[in-house]
C-alpha cells in the first residue's frame, strides 16, 4: 500500500508522467487511490488486457 502512496505522490509532484497498473494490482491500488485527498485530480485510462494508465491533472474532474 505504501508503494502505491509513493507512486501517487511522485505522479502528483511531476516526478512521474504516468503510472501503469496491471489488472492484478487494480483493486489494491484503487483502495489507496480513492482515499487520496486529491482523488479527483487523478485520471485513469483503460487499456487492453485490464491495464490502466493513470495521469495527474492540475484541474480536478467534476
Amino acid at each position: 500500500m505504501e508503494k502505491y502512496e509513493n507512486m501517487l505522490k511522485q505522479l502528483q509532484n511531476g516526478e512521474l508522467k504516468s503510472i501503469e497498473i496491471e489488472k492484478e494490482q487494480f483493486y489494491e491500488f484503487r483502495e489507496v487511490l480513492v482515499k487520496h485527498p486529491l482523488f479527483k485530480h487523478f485520471r485513469g485510462e483503460a487499456k487492453q488486457n485490464g491495464r490502466v494508465i493513470y495521469t495527474y491533472q492540475e484541474v480536478a474532474r467534476s
